[in-house]
């Protein structure tokens, strides 16, 4: 009966240590998560950045064509820069990074 006491004892200590670390791991994880929002974020307005000029390029073209469609592309490129944007700092609001 003694042996399997301390034994018992020995396996709730090793028991105890590790849920310890898994606490740890579990936020140096969510610190390392939340460390990539900002890249992230950044990135996006890259994206949109460049998607503003490639669109800028092409709504000019189209002009200088006399193309009807002008209004239509126009709102495309451009709404899907501004939904990239908006997107990064949602993120950015919601994580609160």
């Amino acid at each position: 009966m003694n042996i399997a006491t301390t034994v018992l004892v020995l396996l709730a200590v090793n028991y105890q240590a590790h849920a310890q670390d898994g606490l740890a791991g579990i936020n140096e994880a969510n610190a390392q998560v939340r460390s990539y929002f900002d890249a992230g974020t950044q990135l996006m307005y890259a994206i949109g950045a460049l998607l503003g000029l490639i669109g800028a390029v092409k709504v000019y073209q189209k002009w200088n064509a006399g193309d009807p469609d002008t209004g239509k592309v126009a709102a495309a490129w451009f709404g899907s820069c501004v939904f990239l944007v908006v997107v990064a700092t949602v993120i950015k609001s919601f994580f609160g990074v």
